[in-house]
């Protein structure tokens, strides 16, 4: 039997755990990705705040989850909170560690949008007697989401893609199966490609679903922001 056909039959045989990943893969990537937009709007909106050190605490909330690598915020909490008498779950320590990490990323995106817009508008806004939250709600946050598509997307791949890493916290997702099937027949550059290849399905799904968002959304005048280079 060739070593193909060898993989192929372990493969199949590992089907129903290997797609039990993926969809813990899938569920993960999908609530990080709303929470981390949903706290990253409300992070964005507090470094418009206007008292400075709420603003300084915003500042210093970004520069220190963009700036602390992933992967050790998911040690921390998983293999140093017990130290406290503090035991969570794996994927809640995903989701709670990810979601910090991704809101900053997201409001450091907004943030970078906001330079774009028209701020006649939003002085307009205030003087017809618009409050603050008024002018973020119907002024400023519709079109910074708008400019940042393009960011948001990215963020959503490198979501997916981070996924990964979370089987070193024992979180039992897609790679961590392939790692399983790869260390019963030792095939471990076939099971890598497989990997790769259903990663590359799944970003491609994202970036096709983003271009047909930005296409409806797109605002007249206004050109895709560069994105923020992640640290």
């Amino acid at each position: 039997m060739s070593s193909w056909a060898a993989f192929s039959r372990d493969l199949l045989e590992q089907m129903p755990l290997i797609l039990a990943g993926l969809q813990d893969t899938i569920l993960l990537a999908v609530s990080i990705s709303i929470s981390g937009i949903l706290l990253g709007i409300l992070v964005f909106y507090l470094t418009l705040s206007q008292h400075r050190w709420v603003r300084y605490a915003t500042n210093a909330y970004i520069s220190f989850f963009i700036g602390m690598p992933l992967i050790v915020l998911l040690f921390l909490m998983y293999y140093g909170l017990p130290q406290w008498d503090i035991r969570l779950t794996p994927f809640t320590v995903a989701f709670i560690g990810f979601t910090l990490n991704v809101a900053a990323y997201n409001a450091a995106y907004l943030t970078t949008a906001l330079n774009g817009l028209n701020k006649a508008e939003m002085e307009a806004g205030r003087t017809q007697g618009f409050s603050h939250l008024q002018v973020f709600r119907f002024l400023i946050l519709p079109q910074t989401l708008r400019l940042s598509v393009p960011a948001l997307t990215n963020q959503v791949i490198n979501n997916l893609k981070d996924t990964s890493v979370a089987f070193l916290i024992q979180y039992t997702e897609f790679f961590a199966r392939v790692q399983e099937l790869a260390s019963t027949n030792f095939q471990f550059f076939k099971a890598y490609v497989f990997a790769a290849l259903i990663y590359l399905a799944l970003v491609s799904i994202i970036v096709i679903a983003a271009r047909r968002l930005e296409q409806r959304i797109v605002l007249p005048g206004f050109r895709p922001q560069v994105t923020l280079g992640r640290l």
